[in-house]
């Protein structure tokens, strides 16, 4: 029996001392119970141990540090989640659905690389859950954040706090140590036993059931009272960091041994591979084994393991080069297809959605799939009333796959695209290079209704308060036409409509009031160029740094940003170029949005107001590590050759555009010139 410690009042010391020893065994013991699975005392111990922690700290509050295992039981109800704003993205994944995609993820590895060189890879099971992101400070946890939009999460530390495996205070690794931050990231998951007690207990209650454990866990974490997430039994698999580069390690696997001494669990089906079809082997494995797993998975995350090839590789908009998400065969069904609808999108696509006799797919009941354009319907031969083959893309996403011919009859009609908006009635077209057909136009209702949806939503300017339903409310009551109509609605004619009141339309103003002050990214993903998201929005904020400079941009311009290509500049141009484009932003601005000028950390550094070009294969950096070299003492990297590139980086075998160079005058370096430069 462990002994049990009692106190007079008065005895603070002997106190702290007590509780500093009760919160080292109990996370110890925790440690051993949670993630090692081999626990050293009865659970009958444990909670003795627990109970005296209680009373201690309610004896002497001024003892309680956030590391205590009392704080997992979860603190008071919010009024709401803040958001906070992640210096370094989560990113997406792009995904791939076969062996053949692996193959390719390599071809485009070794073409970057521009080696033949064997890559070492680590395969982890993905699981399907919610990405959260845990930040500690002298390895105590201090914030916990949802993945968000990758840039901008919401903060749910108190539900963190309740899941065991999130170790509140991190123990010390034998090789190297703890940095002062350190922003572990990784997936909270609800295990299936814990999914079917959570939704028996439900039933009992006469609750509705969560579809599947990822809804579960994401409703679990996003519970505004932290006591209800307490009693969900949720778990962590730790599987990265923001930046390794203060840790003492040099690859993936290597950082996955070191989370785990920290006292992360780590996925015990993690393998660490030297070979693609070593890859391609493990996805096998756990595609037969992902049904006895005790927990979801929807596939295999592949990742570069080698952080210096990581680092050569870089990043994309979106996605990590280096990384890619190998998919399992997608849940399928049969089921009828019983109508289509077309329906418009803020830019005008017009998108045919099959509507289907209700059918469950991984759980989840699917009446609606997506049908993507006219040749994917063609090039089915899809037709009303077929039997089809449904599936859930990537385990998400519900999707016609084909036409079951042999169970046809006869009496099924061909699908056709409507020659006219089932909106407004404009005339469809369709551009020769693309595949969607559109409506052209800009005042069709749909367009607008979507336009001004988004500009409200999280996406656009987070106007709390403006979803879906009020915007609609809004416009079929004719208060808002287009976007800077939002900016001058009165309280008094909210007041008004059906549904508010005095209360609501105070918080509806004060919401819009609180976005007059924006940043120019925000605004850029919000008024809804065509191709333009969020990501997108930041490159053109960091690059032109105010809106006026936009304004005069020109498509060659919107080329030179690192990562825009010819159709986002076309689209960009376009754009400002546009009379009530112009308008619609001048009319903001007088109706009080003010746009911060973007950051411009190119100011002031040794290279700043320069535009390079590279042409040739360089020997002394890859050509990513050059551009990131540039950018780094303030320099622009061009995307092709125009009068404003200023210097000309020549490797092995330049291209024409040496001589186009030489034509122009630009300054044309060897690789030799090209590192004193940086050098210098």
């Amino acid at each position: 029996m462990l002994p049990l410690f009692e106190f007079a009042a008065g005895q603070h010391e002997p106190a702290r001392k007590r509780l500093a020893e009760l919160r080292e065994q109990l996370s110890y013991h925790a440690y051993r119970y949670y993630v090692l699975d081999d626990p050293l005392i009865a659970d009958v111990e444990y909670d003795r141990l627990f109970q005296e922690l209680l009373r201690l700290e309610e004896q002497y509050p001024e003892f309680v540090t956030p590391d205590s295992p009392s704080q997992r039981v979860g603190g008071a109800p919010l009024a709401a989640f803040a958001s906070v704003t992640r210096k370094i993205p989560m990113l997406s994944l792009e995904n791939a659905f076969g062996d053949q995609d692996l193959r390719d993820f390599e071809e485009r590895l070794h073409r970057f690389l521009h080696s033949n060189e064997p890559i070492a890879y680590v395969a982890e099971p993905k699981l399907d859950g919610l990405a959260v992101e845990l930040v500690y400070e002298e390895g105590i946890f201090t914030l916990g954040t949802t993945r968000g939009d990758g840039v901008t999460g919401e903060e749910i530390t108190a539900n963190l706090k309740t899941i065991a495996t999130v170790p509140l205070r991190l123990r010390a690794p034998k090789k190297g140590k703890i940095p002062a931050r350190l922003a572990v990231r990784g997936e909270a998951y609800l295990s299936l036993t814990g999914f079917k007690e959570l939704n028996a207990q439900r039933a009992r209650n006469n609750e509705p059931l969560f579809a599947n454990p990822r809804n579960a866990a994401a409703g679990s974490l996003r519970q505004l009272d932290p006591k209800i997430t307490a009693r969900r039994p949720l778990a962590f698999f730790a599987y990265g960091v923001d930046d390794p580069a203060p840790l003492p390690c040099q690859s993936q696997h290597e950082l996955l041994h070191y989370l785990a001494a920290c006292g992360f669990a780590t996925n015990p089906h993690t393998a660490r591979c030297r070979s693609l079809d070593a890859v391609i082997a493990h996805f096998h494995h756990l595609a037969a084994i992902r049904h006895d797993l005790p927990y979801e998975i929807d596939g295999m995350v592949v990742k570069v393991d080698d952080f210096a090839v990581q680092k050569r590789l870089g990043t994309k908009a979106r996605s990590p080069r280096w990384a890619i998400a190998a998919k399992f065969p997608a849940s399928q069904a049969t089921t009828r297809l019983v109508d289509v609808e077309f329906g418009v999108g803020r830019t005008g696509a017009i998108t045919p959605v099959a509507i289907l006799d209700p059918v469950e797919i991984g759980g989840v009941m699917v009446g609606r799939a997506t049908l993507h354009n006219e040749d994917e319907m063609q090039r089915k031969d899809l037709r009303l009333g077929d039997t089809v083959l449904v599936q859930r893309a990537g385990d998400v996403i519900p999707e016609v796959v084909k036409p079951v011919i042999e169970h046809r009859t006869g009496s099924e009609t061909v699908i056709r695209m409507p020659a006219t908006c089932p909106e407004c009635g404009e005339r469809l077209v369709r551009p020769a290079e693309e595949a969607v057909t559109r409506c052209p136009n800009p005042a069709c209702p749909a367009q607008r209704l979507r336009s001004l949806i988004h500009f409200a939503s999280k996406a656009g300017m987070d106007i709390e308060g403006l979803g879906k339903k009020v915007m609609e409310q809004l416009v079929q009551e004719g208060l808002v036409r287009d976007i800077p109509d939002i900016f001058r609605l009165k309280a008094d004619d909210l007041a008004k409509l059906a549904g508010w009141g005095e209360k609501s339309a105070a918080n509806a103003m004060a919401a819009i009031a609180s976005r007059k002050e924006t940043s120019l990214a925000k605004l850029l993903a919000a008024i809804g160029i065509r191709h333009v998201g969020e990501i997108t929005a930041q490159l053109l904020e960091e690059h032109f740094g105010t809106l006026e400079a936009l304004l005069h941009a020109t498509e060659a311009d919107f080329l030179e940003v690192t990562g825009i290509g010819p159709q986002v500049a076309a689209s960009l141009a376009d754009f400002f170029s546009d009379d009530s484009a112009r308008q619609m932003l001048a009319t903001l601005q007088e109706l009080g949005l003010t746009i911060a000028a973007g950051a411009r950390p190119r100011e002031g550094l040794p290279l700043a107001g320069t535009l390079f070009l590279f042409t040739g294969a360089l020997h002394r950096f890859s050509r990513s590590e050059a551009k990131e070299r540039v950018k780094g003492l303030g320099g622009q990297v061009a995307s092709g050759m125009s009068g404003k590139v200023t210097h000309l980086v020549c490797g092995d075998k330049p291209g024409s555009k040496l001589a186009r160079a030489r034509e122009l005058g630009i300054r044309i370096l060897s690789e030799e010139e090209f590192v004193e430069l940086l050098d210098g």
